[in-house]
């Protein structure tokens, strides 16, 4: 096996960004090499002390903050973002310069409806155009190139009463219309979403099971069809997946430390198999909701330190 693992580094905010009180918080990875992350400063935040890194904070909504989107060219741009009326968990490009913000928790209303967790923005005005819900309880959530929103749910959703988290796995249009659904071709029913990829047009969803018998699977899907095929994964419960063709590379992180896991994988017949294994040094503690895939490139987020590492 090789010693070496190639880890790039991408960017960390600037230091005036930090000194001024802006933090940065949730973040994606686009579809065609950009990275966006949303900004907030102190004064919208407050922190739950026991949950460790960046995943502790939380805005007093509504809140205001600054999208960063560092282009696949290294430019940086800079986008208000107004009256954020969501607790976040995710964050997603859309087409049309617009952003999606989605909580990972929804309920119903008094007329039985499920309230909206997710908010559609324009990067040009700032201000919200949509509202609509994805699902209950999101641990995992991408979109792909034509702006379709793919989700893993986690086992409060699943069993939580939300008809479509309850599959476990779920695709929606950008206008959260539900548009794809498993319909019994998993291998085994999903407990937890681990985290979420995309390969060109075909989104990948990575989860567990709660059977006896357990797994981790990834499972892959052909939006303009449908078609569904899943593996067990080579990696128990990763936290970052991104595949090329034959090729994977994997993480599970070390949690709240400054290491993670790095596995290399192949596809060989109908079997995910490993080739590399290493421990890796990365610049900061890494915490859940640290990774995502585009087109083999997996990027990974060490405390406020942004990483790629190529399939």
């Amino acid at each position: 096996m090789s010693a070496i693992v190639e880890v790039e580094r991408v960017w960390a905010p600037p230091a005036i960004d930090l000194w001024a009180g802006r933090r940065p918080l949730w973040w994606t990875a686009g579809p065609t090499g950009e990275l966006a992350v949303l900004l907030v400063h102190r004064r919208h935040l407050h922190q739950i002390r026991y949950i460790k890194g960046w995943v502790g904070w939380g805005p007093k909504v509504p809140f205001d903050g600054t999208l960063v989107l560092r282009q696949a060219d290294g430019s940086v741009r800079r986008r208000p973002i107004k009256d954020v009326q969501v607790r976040p968990s995710h964050i997603a490009l859309l087409p049309d310069s617009r952003l999606l913000i989605a909580g990972g928790r929804t309920r119903k209303d008094d007329t039985g409806a499920w309230r909206a967790n997710a908010r559609v923005f324009s990067l040009e005005s700032g201000a919200q155009e949509n509202a609509f819900c994805v699902g209950d309880d999101l641990p995992a959530l991408v979109t792909d190139r034509s702006g379709s929103i793919w989700t893993a749910h986690g086992d409060e959703g699943i069993y939580g009463g939300h008809p479509e988290s309850g599959a476990g796995l779920a695709g929606w249009s950008g206008a959260g219309e539900a548009i794809w659904a498993p319909e019994g071709r998993l291998p085994d029913v999903p407990l937890e979403g681990c985290t979420a990829a995309t390969e060109g047009d075909l989104v990948w969803l990575i989860w567990y099971s709660g059977t006896r018998r357990g797994g981790t699977f990834l499972t892959r899907i052909t939006p303009a069809t449908g078609e569904v095929t899943s593996w067990p994964s080579p990696l128990p419960r990763p936290d970052g997946f991104a595949v090329r063709g034959d090729r994977a590379v994997l993480t599970r992180r070390d949690h709240n430390q400054r290491t993670t896991e790095v596995v290399r994988a192949e596809l060989l017949g109908d079997t995910w198999t490993v080739t590399e294994r290493h421990k890796v040094h990365v610049p900061g503690r890494v915490v859940k909701r640290c990774g995502q895939g585009r087109d083999g490139s997996l990027w990974l987020r060490a405390g406020d330190t942004w990483l790629r590492i190529e399939a």
